[in-house]
């Protein structure tokens, strides 16, 4: 085993995602048989009470067609939540009877993006998952598909297990589906290979990933599996991407799909959430002076750097910091309505509280509820 791997093996608190065609059929419906033995493999790693296992499970609204009546999954987000509304129950239901042959807990945990972009509900969802850990449960993650709308969607799961894998500090990313790794060409012709370790993004800049699954009943194929693995790894996170099958070796450490190693540092804070999760209502156009204040000194946003306000928004929503040209340089949480902002453009925080009251000598944005895009 290499030094790489036995880290894996190593690691204490792990996120399990698995993909909806590794638990279901095409036609719809849950495989059993598959999510025992997905069951099994994760009985088995947390057996010895040193490590804890946090699932991100899709399969809702695959689980809820045949039910419906429904031939395959739906286009319109109404019929999409109706389904998922069904299947979330049948699918967790599964689990809880799965683990129950290990004397096993689960939870259910829905989650929103704007559940996990604003501070207090982050910390909410952490203590959540941390204490239902604590407790001996295993937390079974999804996103809350039955009230989400298209705004505030993650839109696929395996961004959402990376974002959860950072949210609870996790020592371990696992992307299950049904491809054993990444190729460096389509994996169903001749000569290509299996990508056994990622070190950097540009290991892999040269491979065409291909974008659908095989059972057409997910959302994600290999560019989102590949995009949470970079999200995780640069949260200083390794990922091991591989299919549900290669499962038990994949949490052992053994040599199994591909293995991406961390490229950034962990961190606790949410701005991660802030980053990849939040869907921005609106833009604040900065002039230089607050395009260098933001990003080469981390400071928060004031009234007097902001040169004109675009979008429909209301204080706490997600907005993008954009240069003059239109770049988009920073995503921040702002503090004010978007008709409240015209009236603000260009003036000190002082002279607004002294004419307006001292409500109005608060940031637009604060640097805590700030986060730069790296290009």
């Amino acid at each position: 085993m290499s030094g790489a791997r036995q880290g894996v093996a190593e690691a204490r608190r792990i996120v399990v995602k698995i993909g909806s065609s590794s638990l279901t059929t095409a036609s719809g419906g849950l495989d059993a048989d598959r999510v025992d033995a997905l069951v099994d493999v994760m009985a088995k790693t947390r057996s010895g009470g040193e490590k804890e296992i946090v699932l991100v499970s899709s399969g809702a609204i695959a689980a809820g067609l045949a039910p419906l009546g429904l031939a395959r999954r739906p286009k319109d987000l109404a019929r999409q939540q109706a389904a998922a509304s069904v299947g979330q129950g049948l699918l967790v239901a599964r689990y809880t009877a799965s683990f129950a042959r290990y004397g096993v807990r689960v939870g259910q945990v829905l989650l929103t993006t704007d559940d996990t972009s604003r501070r207090a509900h982050y910390r909410n969802a952490y203590r959540t998952l941390d204490q239902l850990l604590a407790m001996g449960a295993v937390p079974v993650v999804n996103e809350n598909d039955t009230v989400a709308t298209d705004e505030i969607r993650f839109g696929d799961n395996d961004r959402l297990a990376a974002l959860v894998a950072h949210l609870v500090r996790a020592d371990l990313l696992v992307l299950l589906s049904d491809v054993d790794g990444l190729y460096d060409g389509d994996p169903s012709l001749p000569g290509t290979t299996r990508i056994g370790e990622v070190r950097a993004p540009g290991d892999i800049a040269h491979v065409s990933i291909g974008s659908a699954g095989k059972a057409g009943v997910g959302t994600g194929g290999m560019v989102t599996k590949v995009e949470a693995a970079r999200i995780a790894a640069a949260a200083g996170i390794p990922v091991v991407l591989t299919s549900a099958v290669h499962a038990a070796d994949a949490l052992a450490g053994r040599d199994t799909g591909t293995y991406f190693h961390r490229t950034g540092r962990r961190s606790a804070d949410r701005l991660l959430w802030l980053a990849h999760a939040s869907t921005p209502q609106g833009a604040l156009v900065l002039d230089d002076g607050a395009v260098r204040a933001v990003v080469e000194r981390r400071t928060s946003l004031l009234p007097a750097g902001i040169a004109r306000v675009e979008g429909e928004f209301s204080a706490g929503d997600p907005v993008e910091l954009r240069d003059t040209a239109g770049v988009a340089v920073a995503r921040g949480l702002v503090n004010y309505d978007a008709k409240e902002i015209p009236q603000l453009l260009g003036r000190s925080t002082r002279d607004l509280a002294k004419e307006l009251g001292p409500a109005y000598e608060r940031e637009v944005v604060h640097r805590d509820d700030l986060v730069v895009l790296h290009p």
